[in-house]
C-alpha cells in the first residue's frame, strides 16, 4: 500500500487528472502475454499442433525481413540486404529498462491497480498478440486461432471490466470469414471492440494465373496489390459493415505502410516508421470513402489509431478542394467538348504566326498539338460514372464530405504529438470542421518509456498554447466518448464511465 501511494505521488499524470472535472478515456493501451498461459489456453482449443501455428503466426509477426535463403536481416552482409533489398524492419519495439512497466503490460491486476496512476478512468486494451492470427494463410489455422486467443482475453480481462476491456482480432480475408468471426466474438464473448487489418494482401491474378505461386513464391512476394475492402475490393464487404453496425461494433485498426515504396531503406527503421501509420490508414479510410461505404452505412464508426490526427484534417481539406475542382460542375472546365476550338485557331493565327510558320492550321490537330493525342480521342474520354470520383461517395456539396468523413472517422493520436493542433483548428478545416482525434496514449509500446507520463505529456500541449483546454477535454474524454456510445449506446454501461457521466452529464 505505501509503495502504491508514494507511485501516486510521484505520477505527473495523477496531478494533471486531480485538477480535471471529467474522465479520462484511453483508446490504445498495448499489453503483452504471458506466453505459457497463452499457450496452455490454445492448446484446449486445437491442442499441441494449434499451439505449433501460432508460434509460427508469432515469430512470422516477430522476426525480421528474410532474403530468398532464410536469413534473417541481420545474419546478412551489408552485401547481402543490398542485393535482396531486405528491409530493415521494427527492433526493440518494447519498454525494458522500466521493469515495473513490464510487469504491468503482462499483468491484468497489476494494470488494473496502476490505471489511477496512469491517469486513466478507462483503458481499451490492444493485446500485442490479438492479430497474430493474421499471419496464418490457411482459413483452418487462422479462424480457430483467432477463436482462441480472442477467447483468452476475454477471460483474462473479464474480471476488470469496469476499468479494462481488450479488442477482439477480427480476420478480414473474406467478409464471411469476418462475420462469423465478429459475430463469435461479440455475441459468445463479449467482446465489444474490434480491431482489424485495414487491408488484405491479394494476388495480382493475371502473375499469378501465369506464374502459380506454389511455383514461383519470390516472385509471388511482389506480385500483389492490397485490398482495403471498400474500393475496388474483389469481394462485397458490405455484409460485414452491417453486421458491425447491426451489432454496435466501433471498429479499430493499427494498419501500417512499412515496406512499401518509400519505406523500404535496407537501414533505417526511423526511416521506414515515420509517417506510415498515417499512410496506411489513409489508404484503408480513403477507400471507405471513396467505395460509399461511409454514405451507405452513416452509423459506422471507424478509429484509426497511431498516425495522428493531421492527416484526417489534411485528407478532409484536400477532398474539399478537390471535389470544387473536380465535382460534375467542375470538370466542365477541363472537357474537351468545352474547347472553343475556332476560336483556337484564331488566336494562335493572331498571335502565334512564328511558332505555326504559316501552318494551315486544322481544330482538331492543333487540340493534338496542344493538349495532347488524348483530348481528341473519343476512345479516350471517360463516359457516365467513370467521369466523376466522388460518385460512389454521394458526394453533392461539401457539407456530404464533412458528414462522411469527419463524423464516421477518430483518429488516435499519442500524448506527445503535437501535429494535433491540425484537428482542432476550425478555422483551416473547411466549413468550420474539428477533425475527430482521440487519446491513444501507446502505452506499452516504445513510445511511452514511463506509464505515467502520458497524460501529463497531452496535457504540456495545452500549457504550450498548441491546444486549448476545451480542445484537451474533447481529445481525452468527449471525442472517445462519442466514438463508442455512438456505435453502441450502451458501450459504458457497468463501467467507471457511466458511474462519472451520471454524476457529471454526458459531454456536450
Amino acid at each position: 500500500m505505501n509503495d502504491r501511494l508514494s507511485r501516486l505521488r510521484a505520477s505527473p499524470s495523477v496531478a494533471v487528472k486531480q485538477n480535471l472535472d471529467y474522465p479520462v478515456i484511453d483508446t490504445d493501451v498495448h499489453t503483452n502475454d504471458y506466453t505459457p498461459a497463452l499457450e496452455e489456453y490454445v492448446a484446449q482449443y486445437g491442442g499441441a499442433a494449434l499451439v505449433d501455428e501460432l508460434r509460427k503466426a508469432t515469430a512470422s509477426r516477430r522476426r525480421n525481413a528474410e532474403n530468398s535463403s532464410g536469413k534473417d536481416w541481420y545474419a546478412q552482409t551489408p552485401e547481402e540486404r543490398q542485393y535482396y533489398r531486405t528491409i530493415r524492419s521494427p527492433w526493440w519495439a518494447r519498454v525494458t529498462r522500466n521493469t515495473l512497466d513490464v510487469a504491468t503490460y503482462h499483468l491484468p491486476e497489476l494494470l488494473y491497480e496502476r490505471q489511477e496512476e496512469q491517469g486513466s478512468d478507462y483503458s481499451v486494451l490492444f493485446p500485442n498478440n490479438v492479430l497474430a492470427p493474421l499471419a496464418a494463410k490457411d482459413p483452418d489455422v487462422r479462424r480457430p486461432l483467432h477463436r482462441a486467443v480472442n477467447h483468452y482475453h476475454a477471460d483474462l480481462y473479464r474480471h476488470y471490466s469496469d476499468r479494462l476491456t481488450p479488442v477482439a482480432g477480427i480476420p478480414l480475408y473474406t467478409p464471411e470469414e469476418g462475420i462469423e468471426e465478429l459475430e463469435f466474438a461479440v455475441k459468445t464473448l463479449g467482446l465489444k471492440v474490434i480491431n482489424i487489418g485495414g487491408g488484405v494482401k491479394r494476388p495480382i491474378r493475371a502473375i499469378a494465373d501465369k506464374y502459380p505461386p506454389k511455383h514461383h513464391p519470390e516472385l509471388a512476394k511482389y506480385a500483389s496489390y492490397i485490398d482495403f475492402y471498400g474500393l475496388d475490393s474483389e469481394y462485397d464487404y458490405d455484409p460485414f459493415w452491417a453486421k458491425v453496425v447491426e451489432l454496435g461494433v466501433p471498429v479499430t485498426t493499427h494498419y501500417g505502410s512499412q515496406g512499401w515504396t518509400g519505406r523500404s531503406s535496407i537501414s533505417n527503421y526511423m526511416n521506414n516508421h515515420i509517417g506510415h501509420f498515417a499512410d496506411g490508414s489513409e489508404a484503408f479510410a480513403k477507400a471507405l470513402f471513396f467505395g460509399g461505404v461511409t454514405r451507405r452505412f452513416p452509423q459506422l464508426r471507424v478509429a484509426m489509431l497511431e498516425g495522428g490526427a493531421a492527416w484526417g484534417a489534411n485528407v478532409y481539406i484536400h477532398l474539399i478542394d478537390r471535389f470544387e475542382k473536380r465535382s460534375l460542375a467542375g470538370l466542365k472546365n477541363y472537357d474537351p467538348a468545352e474547347l472553343d476550338r475556332e476560336l483556337l485557331v484564331e488566336l494562335f493565327r493572331r498571335h502565334g504566326a512564328s511558332l505555326t510558320k504559316q501552318r494551315e492550321l486544322d481544330p482538331e490537330q492543333l487540340v493534338r498539338d496542344t493538349l495532347g493525342a488524348a483530348y481528341a480521342s473519343d476512345a479516350r474520354q471517360p463516359q457516365g460514372l467513370e467521369l466523376e470520383d466522388f460518385a460512389a461517395a454521394g458526394i453533392e456539396k461539401p457539407e456530404d464530405i464533412r458528414e462522411r468523413w469527419v463524423d464516421s472517422f477518430f483518429f488516435g493520436s499519442e500524448s506527445d504529438d503535437r501535429t494535433i493542433a491540425a484537428a482542432f483548428n476550425d478555422k483551416a478545416n473547411p466549413l468550420g470542421a474539428k477533425i475527430n482525434a482521440i487519446y491513444s496514449s501507446d502505452v506499452g509500446h516504445w513510445d511511452v518509456p514511463d506509464l505515467t507520463d502520458a497524460l501529463a505529456e497531452s496535457w504540456r500541449l495545452v500549457e504550450d498554447g498548441v491546444i486549448s483546454a476545451a480542445d484537451f477535454k474533447a481529445y481525452v474524454y468527449s471525442n472517445p466518448y462519442k466514438f463508442y456510445t455512438q456505435a453502441n449506446p450502451a458501450f459504458f454501461k457497468g463501467t467507471v464511465i457511466e458511474q462519472k457521466v451520471q454524476r457529471t452529464g454526458q459531454p456536450g
